[in-house]
């Protein structure tokens, strides 16, 4: 299966370091490819080397403005024109989507992945994984919004939050594609 994972490109606290070499070990061992934006920075690089260590398949998806800085060992490279069709070439080649913790650039691609399947334009099934709850606020608009009718129901059943990347993994494999 193909896993995207959008998170942040930056260096940041070793609690979230720790949940991203554990979820790139999972993806590893479980022998599911990787699809992520290609930087081979901060937290996109720890994911990347730990399955590309892990014997496992990557697909990077970079713009081509930052191609020196994509990651190396990937197995397949595409580039492309920009952020926009990064987002979405990640969410096309994926079967489903993980969000971990990032800023604006990963809350605007967690943005498209909702957007496009509210459109019903091949958006995917998401796992949000909540460390330290990084996203309790996201997770509390989200209701609000579909409470109150800004968001449909299909459309919030789609984003799954998790506490861990263990969790994350074990809602991947039960439910397939």
């Amino acid at each position: 299966m193909n896993i995207g994972v959008f998170l942040s490109q930056y260096d940041v606290a070793g609690k979230y370091t720790s949940v991203v070499e554990t979820l790139a070990r999972l993806i590893a061992e479980h022998e599911h490819t990787l699809v992520f934006g290609g930087t081979n920075e901060g937290l996109m690089h720890i994911i990347a080397d730990g399955i590309h260590k892990g014997g496992g398949r990557i697909i990077a998806v970079s713009r081509a403005a930052v191609q020196e800085r994509t990651y190396k060992n990937a197995d397949e490279i595409i580039l492309v024109e920009d952020s926009h069709a990064m987002n979405a070439g990640i969410i096309k080649r994926a079967d489903v989507v993980v969000v971990l913790v990032g800023g604006i650039g990963t809350l605007n691609e967690l943005s498209a992945v909702v957007r496009m399947t509210k459109n019903d334009e091949g958006g995917k099934r998401t796992v949000v994984v909540n460390t330290d709850g990084f996203y309790d606020g996201l997770k509390q608009q989200l209701q609000r919004m579909s409470d109150e009718g800004f968001l449909r129901n299909d459309v919030m059943k789609s984003i799954r939050f998790v506490d861990t990347p263990e969790d994350a993994m074990r809602y991947i494999e039960g439910h397939g594609n």
